[in-house]
């Protein structure tokens, strides 16, 4: 008698070109629509750290929302890795665990970096333990976690940027999706390792990681409505 682990197994792996291209841009979608609410209502990823600071003492409940909603961001982002592994995995399987660990790594320096932000988080909590420091240095070692987490999630767009060349790379080797598309995610791979350098060595030059910010969010949009809506042409 068939186990029904071995079942579940099976009817993942039966699924269809089609329907996996369609879970990797559900999860994808997911991913990208959780990130913008999680920083509505936590102000931590596309703004400075004062105003981080700002959101954990006027509305720290807010910002513990955008924070839990954040981790589950990042776990979609996973998922999708996971399924353009088993989508793009006849192309060339080692191209795409090459990808997916890459993006395992990212998962990984992410949360690590996260860690930051709860650590911001108790220091301004106001518990008894913390009355022996004064308020203005709590507040300082506070803005420092925020920074620390903004830094590691810089870092994180290392393995984040990367994982793009072979998923580019394998997209466009393939048959069954445009290859408009690989060379978009080889486009935003080099974007991403600009906004690295940028941030790193010329911080105050923001306004060189900008074009590469409009290539990340037309990729970004196009791969995603593209699996989500088309899927993958039929094969024979």
């Amino acid at each position: 008698m068939p186990i029904e682990g071995e079942n579940s197994v099976s009817q993942v792996a039966d699924l269809s070109p089609r329907k996996t291209a369609r879970i990797a841009g559900f999860f994808y979608f997911t991913y990208f629509i959780t990130s913008l609410i999680a920083n509505f209502f936590g102000n931590f990823v596309f703004v400075d750290a004062p105003t981080t600071l700002n959101t954990i003492i006027a509305h720290e409940s807010s910002f513990r929302v955008g924070l839990v909603i954040s981790l589950f961001s990042v776990v979609f982002f996973l998922l999708a890795a996971w399924a353009l592994y088993v989508l793009l995995k006849p192309v060339n399987k080692n191209l795409a665990l090459l990808f997916l660990l890459l993006n395992l790594g990212g998962f990984v320096i992410w949360c690590l970096s996260t860690l930051n932000l709860f650590s911001s988080l108790l220091l301004m909590s106001g518990a008894d333990y913390l009355k022996v420091f004064q308020p203005d240095q709590l507040q300082a070692q506070a803005m420092s976690f925020i920074n620390l987490y903004k830094n590691g999630s810089v870092i994180a767009q290392i393995p984040y940027g990367v994982w793009l060349f072979p998923l580019g790379y394998l997209v466009f080797k393939s048959r069954f999706l445009p290859k408009i598309l690989g060379i978009l995610l080889i486009a935003d791979f080099f974007a991403q390792l600009i906004f690295v350098i940028e941030r790193f060595l010329l911080p105050t030059y923001d306004v060189i990681s900008y074009p590469g910010v409009a290539i990340s969010f037309i990729e970004e949009l196009s791969f995603t409505s593209w699996l989500l809506i088309k899927g993958v042409k039929d094969q024979k």
